[in-house]
C-alpha cells in the first residue's frame, strides 16, 4: 500500500481483539427488543426496523421471495440475521451472556466502526457485492443500537475487479497481488489504470491495459519536463482546473478528471513549442495529479520522455516482422530488453513496459 502511495489508516482493528465491545453492542440490542436469543444464537429482528432495505431498495417481502435462506426454526422471521452464533465444533469461541460462541459478520463491523469512528460516519465504502445483506444489516443494527440516524451520510460502492470473466477473489484462486503487479509496472501506472475507470464500474485487469497506461503516463511526465518561453505569454491552467474539479464533483468521475489532465499536458507541450511560459500550468498538473495520488516519478533507471522513441522502435520492428526480416526485428527486441524494456507480442500488436527491479 505504501508503494502505491495509499495513506495508511490510523488503526487496523481485529474482531478477535474487540469481543468485549461487540458483546456490549449485542446486549444493547437485546435489552431494547431489537434482538433475541434462541438456541444459543442471537438474532436481529428485521421487522422491528421500519426502513430495513432502504439502502438496497428492497422490501422484506421481496427479499424473502427471492432468497434461498435455509429454514432456521430458531428465527422469528426468515430474514432475521445472526448477531451471535453459538459455539460449533472446530470454530473459535468466546464466553458471552448467551453462552459460548462467536460474533456474526455484520455486528463485527458495526461495533468496531462505532468504537473508533463514532455513532455516525461521514463516508462508508465497500464493494457492490456488500450492499445486501452486509451493509443493509450494518445500518439496521447500528441505528437500532444508538438511535442515531443515519449510520452513514454517504455510501460509496465500488465495482468489482475482474480477471477475465470472473471476479478476482481469493476463493477462486485468480488473484494478481499488488506485489506481482509492482514487479511489472510503476505505482503510478497501476493507480492510473484504476483511475481510468469510474469507481462504480467493474474493471477487468489485463497486462496490456496497464502497459497502455504506462505509455499514457509518459505523456504526463514528459509535459512536466518541458521548458517555457517568455513570461509575458502564459498558458492559463484555470480552465483545466475547473474541468478537473467539475469532474470530481460529479460522483468522483476520475475518467473525466484524467481527461482534463491529459488536455493540460497536451497544451503544455504545444505552448512550450510556441514559446509560451508553462511553469504555472506544470505546477497545476503536478497539483491536480497529486490529488489523484500520482507522483509522476519515473521508474528507476529510466529516462522520462523515452516513450515516443520506444514506440518508434516498435513500429520499425513491426515493419521488419511483416517483411519477414526476423533477425533484425529480434535485434531491436533484444536491445530493448537489455535496456529494461519488456516487449510482448499479441494478435492486436506489441506492447511494452519498463521492468521493475
Amino acid at each position: 500500500m505504501d508503494a502505491l502511495n495509499i495513506k495508511r489508516a490510523h488503526v487496523y482493528p481485529r474482531a478477535t481483539e474487540e469481543i468485549g465491545p461487540i458483546i456490549e453492542t449485542i446486549g444493547k440490542l437485546v435489552d431494547s427488543g431489537y434482538a433475541y436469543a434462541a438456541g444459543g444464537d442471537v438474532f436481529f429482528r428485521v421487522e422491528r426496523s421500519e426502513d430495513y432495505g432502504k439502502l438496497s431498495h428492497r422490501t422484506l417481502e421481496g427479499m424473502q421471495a427471492g432468497s434461498r435462506i435455509e429454514i432456521d426454526e430458531n428465527k422469528e422471521h426468515p430474514m432475521d440475521f445472526a448477531l451471535w452464533k453459538g459455539a460449533r465444533p472446530g470454530e473459535p469461541s468466546w464466553e458471552s451472556p448467551w453462552g459460548p460462541g462467536r460474533p456474526g459478520w455484520h455486528i463485527e463491523c458495526t461495533s468496531m466502526s462505532m468504537s473508533y469512528l463514532g455513532e455516525s460516519l461521514d463516508i462508508h465504502g465497500g464493494g457492490q457485492d456488500l450492499v445486501f445483506p452486509h451493509h443493509e444489516n450494518e445500518i439496521a443494527q447500528s441505528e437500532a443500537s444508538t438511535g442515531v440516524i443515519p449510520f452513514s451520510r454517504y455510501w460509496v460502492h465500488n465495482g468489482l475487479l475482474r480477471l477475465g470473466e470472473d471476479k478476482m477473489s481469493k476463493s477462486l484462486g485468480n488473484l494478481v497481488s499488488v506485489e506481482e503487479a509492482l514487479q511489472r509496472f510503476s505505482p503510478d501506472t497501476i493507480r492510473l489504470y484504476f483511475l481510468s475507470s469510474h469507481y462504480r464500474s467493474p474493471l477487468s485487469y489485463t497486462d496490456d491495459g496497464c502497459a497502455g497506461m504506462e505509455r499514457s503516463l509518459e505523456r504526463l511526465r514528459n509535459a512536466l519536463t518541458r521548458d517555457g518561453g517568455s513570461e509575458s505569454d502564459i498558458l492559463d491552467p484555470e480552465p483545466y482546473q475547473r474541468l478537473f474539479f467539475e469532474a470530481m464533483d460529479e460522483d468522483l468521475n476520475t475518467p473525466r478528471a484524467l481527461a482534463a489532465l491529459f488536455d493540460l499536458a497536451r497544451d503544455i507541450n504545444r505552448s512550450s513549442d510556441a514559446g509560451q511560459q508553462v511553469s504555472d500550468a506544470q505546477d497545476s498538473l503536478r497539483h491536480l495529479g497529486g490529488i489523484l495520488g500520482l507522483t509522476f516519478e519515473a521508474p528507476e533507471g529510466t529516462a522520462t520522455g523515452a516513450g515516443p522513441f520506444i514506440e518508434l522502435l516498435l513500429e520499425t520492428r513491426t515493419a521488419l516482422r511483416q517483411a519477414r526480416q526476423f533477425e533484425h526485428a529480434d535485434r531491436i527486441r533484444n536491445g530493448l530488453e537489455q535496456l529494461g524494456v519488456s516487449v510482448e507480442d499479441s494478435p492486436s500488436g506489441s506492447v511494452w513496459h519498463m521492468r521493475r527491479s
